[in-house]
């Protein structure tokens, strides 16, 4: 959620998806877990993404979301226990992203036909198996690029892209930027406050 001013002098709101906005001096999450990210998105910009990863772990906090994420609510809750095929298909590409499954092997996996997944995927999520298995590597890589010290080729093998170029090209096009801009923006944005926070070692 981001604010502004009409040309009236009017408040007005930006409502965002993402999990929390930082504008000025306003802070805003999405509630939940959303306020475990934003904190440790300050202490990281506060003092050093170390610390906040030292706090993550005594939180047992799996990983640190950054604040352009977008909101997740998990499958099941999504759309409830009457498609246990489709929600068993994706935790199937969740556990598969090095070595991703084709559309068949999913389909005959869970035991139906790929016409059959294939509708579950377009009644219920609005997309295709494949374009949603392509976002579900595609969002570990991001993850990987933006709180790992990996190279972006092995990162792409991990999250099963075949090639640089191809791991490449299919980030530039999701997202808007290589994985190296998106490493880079990372690493410039680490030395960036917030405005209105000033940057200290010693105080908090």
């Amino acid at each position: 959620m981001g604010y502004g001013q009409s040309e009236g002098g009017v408040s007005q709101t930006q409502v965002t998806n993402t999990l929390f906005e930082i504008d000025g001096k306003r802070y805003t999450c999405s509630g939940g877990t959303a306020s475990m990210d934003m904190m440790l998105f300050l202490i990281g910009q506060h003092f050093d993404m170390s610390l906040a990863g030292a706090i993550s772990e005594q939180f047992i906090c799996e990983r640190m979301r950054a604040g352009d994420d977008q909101q997740r609510i998990p499958l099941k809750n999504r759309i409830g226990a009457s498609q246990p095929k489709l929600i068993e298909a994706v935790s199937l590409m969740e556990a598969n992203l090095e070595e991703p499954l084709s559309s068949e092997d999913l389909a005959e996996l869970v035991g139906i036909s790929r016409r059959h997944l294939e509708r579950l995927f377009k009644q219920h999520l609005q997309t295709v198996p494949s374009k949603h298995y392509l976002e579900l590597r595609l969002e570990r890589a991001r993850q990987l690029l933006r709180q790992s010290d990996k190279p972006a080729a092995e990162i792409g093998k991990e999250c099963g892209f075949s090639s640089a170029s191809y791991f490449s090209t299919a980030y530039r096009n999701h997202y808007g930027v290589s994985p190296r801009e998106e490493r880079n923006r990372v690493e410039v944005t680490e030395g960036i406050m917030p405005s209105g926070i000033g940057r200290s070692r010693n105080s908090f």
